[in-house]
């Protein structure tokens, strides 16, 4: 790619509009499957809190943890540089780059993953004690069963996501995973198989996740033209290396807190409350990831192709969703923290309400800044968004250090708050700087506008209505109807207008969907076909 941002004339608004109602089609598809998996993941701990109790939510998360960050080592970067390099190949007519693509990232990703599932069996009693809980071993050799499965799942997912096609994605990872996994929790509750039946639920619904995810990506490979896989392991193993890094260290942001405080012995009980309330405040960011997933592959694509104009739009409207689509919840999180609590786990965890209420803000600052982090990935800048991320863990790990042994769990909370401030203002001027894109619209000025609004309604219910249980149906249904009402009177842009009849008319999915199809469906779009092209965590 020879040219820079800016160089080439502005896309015409048609072809502009064309990848807006692509991105829109796929963004629609995972933020539905994204509600149906943050309900489900979120109704797990539900069910552990009410029939365990919160100190084996503490236990669950301190497993859990442990499974995303070795997912991730597992994965040696290839969940985005296949989706990446897929994308790239499918515009470059490249069938036999494509296969040896795929083969190369799964057979290490699965191979990887082994040997680290391996270790984690033989080393979980070791692990357990530093974590000041011998119950913690047989978890963690379940989590072990459950890593090759998990892992060569999301590798399988990202290469479809390559095809701008977001139906596997959001169907098996997205809907299919929790889903079996919240239905077989509950049977292992209901037979009181306890928290070893809950890890028992989850080896179960990763193996059979990664079958159906091996099946979609064979079919989808299926439609590619016979050749002779091509490996080029060094433009792979060069992003993906450095995209690896950036998502441990972005994973590790997530979870790095939780077994911090197990380190540090704040018990299980404290880690329980800390963790539903992380809970509670990504089920108000749940819309990040879905947009990511669809804007990450159009991207990709537009990048290669140097149409920068389509980049920049692409990138604020992306952004206008996430801030609009999550404003409600972050406005119901800072209104009624203690409420949402009670709801969850009852008395016990209400203390957990200024810890919900400093993530939410660290969270707000992410939403608002859109998938800056993804910009960065899908422009080939992965090293850029490698030191971010390494440089908000170090803060990260040194707040906690410094701030969990005064604090507890909101040490912990200020720790990642600002950790993901910080590195996500840093990315904002970053895509500003060398892609010339900014995420501030006149849409989501209107969001924000209407989200002080709903504010000040919520706190009006608060203070005028009895009870909590009250104040919480009240409310929640107040700042709903108050944002929305605000929106619409403030107006609708022309992008929010042209996405709502692309998604709710099938004459609309036929005039833009014709071109995504035609390069959805196989190799067979070459670099001056006009379509659309992607992928989620911390700063995405």
């Amino acid at each position: 790619m020879n040219g820079e941002p800016g160089d080439r004339p502005p896309a015409t608004s048609e072809t502009g509009d064309q990848q807006v109602r692509g991105m829109a089609r796929g963004g629609v598809l995972n933020l539905a499957s994204a509600v149906l998996s943050q309900a489900a993941l979120f109704l797990v701990m539900l069910l552990l809190a009410r029939v365990l109790g919160v100190r084996e939510v503490g236990r669950y998360a301190q497993v859990y943890a442990v499974l995303s960050l070795l997912g991730l080592l597992s994965l040696s970067g290839f969940r985005a540089g296949l989706t990446r390099f897929v994308a790239v190949h499918l515009a470059d007519d490249d069938p036999a780059a494509i296969r040896g693509t795929i083969r190369l990232g799964l057979v290490i990703s699965a191979a990887a993953s082994t040997v680290i599932a391996v270790g984690l069996a033989v080393g979980a009693p070791w692990l357990a004690r530093a974590l000041h809980d011998p119950q913690l071993t047989g978890g963690l050799r379940l989590v072990a069963l459950a890593l090759p499965a998990a892992t060569v799942c999301e590798a399988a997912l990202a290469a479809t996501r390559g095809w701008r096609r977001q139906r596997a994605y959001a169907l098996i990872g997205q809907v299919y995973e929790p889903v079996t996994r919240l239905l077989l929790t509950a049977l292992a509750l209901l037979v009181g198989a306890g928290l070893t039946g809950a890890f028992w639920a989850l080896v179960l619904a990763s193996w059979s996740a990664a079958g159906l995810a091996l099946v979609a990506l064979a079919r989808m490979l299926g439609r590619v033209p016979a050749a002779r896989p091509a490996y080029r392991p060094g433009e792979l193993f060069r992003f993906s290396t450095v995209s690896w890094v950036s998502s441990i260290s972005s994973t590790g942001l997530i979870w790095v807190d939780a077994l911090l405080l197990g380190f540090f012995d704040y018990g299980a009980d404290k880690i329980g409350v800390y963790h539903v309330a992380t809970r509670l405040v990504t089920v108000a960011v749940f819309v990040l990831a879905p947009i990511n997933a669809s804007f990450g592959p159009y991207l990709a694509h537009l990048y290669h192709q140097e149409r920068w104009d389509e980049v920049r739009r692409i990138y604020a409207v992306a952004t206008g969703w996430v801030v609009r689509l999550s404003l409600p919840a972050f406005v119901a999180l800072l209104v009624f923290p203690e409420q949402l609590l009670r709801l969850i786990g009852g008395p016990g965890l209400a203390g957990g309400a200024a810890v919900t209420i400093v993530l939410a803000l660290g969270q707000l600052v992410n939403a608002a800044t859109g998938p800056c982090g993804t910009l960065l990935n899908m422009s080939g800048r992965v090293s850029v968004n490698m030191f971010d991320n390494l440089a908000a863990l170090v803060l990260n790990i040194l707040l906690n250090l410094w701030l969990i042994p005064a604090h507890g769990i909101l040490g912990a909370a200020v720790a990642w708050a600002v950790s993901l401030a910080v590195v996500n203002v840093a990315r904002v001027w970053q895509v500003r700087v060398q892609v010339r894109a900014v995420p501030v619209t006149v849409g989501m000025v209107k969001g924000l506008g209407a989200a002080l609004l709903a504010l000040a309604a919520g706190f009006g219910v608060r203070s005028l209505v009895p009870g909590w249980g009250a104040q919480l149906v009240l409310g929640l249904a107040t700042i709903v109807v108050v944002y929305l009402g605000a929106v619409l009177a403030l107006g609708l842009s022309r992008e929010d207008v042209m996405v709502l009849r692309s998604v709710t008319r099938r004459g609309g999915r036929r005039s833009a969907g014709g071109v995504a199809r035609g390069d959805a469906s196989g190799v067979g779009a070459g670099r001056g076909v006009a379509t659309d092209h992607t992928g989620a965590g911390v700063g995405s």
